[in-house]
């Protein structure tokens, strides 16, 4: 179950299915944007944010919405064209950033590792959700069914329309496709928290939470590419192993 708690007063989203340190951001602690009226805002945030981790570096890829997998490595600061980003170490934290795109955080309890990955429609189609599954299950040992997964904030089956060819690239990358879409006076609306789920789900992965929160229609909290006209402010999926 999804709840909200503080970080210094200011708001933040958290998985109860989450045995670690762990949060999505708000418009109240928003770390990333390119809007000058936020930008001082976002770093006092940022800053806030890595003494409450306690961590050396608070670590975030160079996304580009594809299906990329990496993994943090000592001495590493830059993680191109990544969005998935796999964190096997206590001192570092790591986050990504989204405005209607589907955030994964995903936590494996026994082997106390862990990953961030990013799912537009692109990512979903890449099925990016899978592929940090196989990543952590080939690279690390990791059984699926010691995992626990936190599907965040992201736009929902009710405000998320696609063309017929994304919806195709969407449908192919489960087996049962039922449910996960509606067609409404001719449009197609599609559930991509929804899609990750499953894909989640055919890799073995028994325990997901997903939000219910909708970035469009929760606009007050979280922030929306698609509404407010391709707005850089984005909220985070941040993690830190224990």
């Amino acid at each position: 179950m999804f709840y909200f708690d503080e970080i210094n007063g200011k708001k933040v989203l958290r998985s109860d299915i989450i045995k670690t340190e762990h949060f999505f951001t708000t418009r109240e602690s928003v770390i990333k944007t390119k809007e000058p009226e936020y930008e001082k805002f976002a770093a006092e945030n940022l800053r806030e944010i890595k003494e409450y981790l306690r961590v050396k570096n608070l670590l975030t890829p160079s996304q580009t919405h594809t299906s990329n997998v990496e993994i943090v490595t000592e001495g590493n600061f830059d993680y191109p064209d990544t969005d998935g980003l796999i964190l096997t170490d206590k001192e570092n934290a790591i986050y990504l950033n989204f405005a209607d795109c589907t955030p994964l955080i995903i936590y494996d309890k026994k082997l106390n590792i862990g990953a961030v990955s990013h799912a537009g429609w692109r990512g979903t189609a890449g099925r990016i959700a899978a592929k940090t599954i196989k990543k952590l299950v080939t690279d690390f040992g990791s059984n699926p069914q010691n995992l626990t997964v936190a599907i965040g904030p992201a736009i929902s089956l009710c405000c998320y329309n696609v063309g017929e060819e994304v919806f195709e690239k969407l449908k192919s990358t489960v087996e049962n496709f039922e449910g996960l879409y509606e067609r409404r006076n001719g449009d197609i609306f599609v559930d991509l928290k929804g899609i990750n789920e499953r894909q989640l789900k055919e890799c073995g992965v028994k325990e997901i939470d997903v939000c219910p929160y909708c970035t469009v229609c929760d606009n007050d909290m979280f922030f929306s590419y698609r509404k407010e006209n391709a707005t850089t402010n984005r909220h985070s999926a941040v993690l830190k192993l224990l």
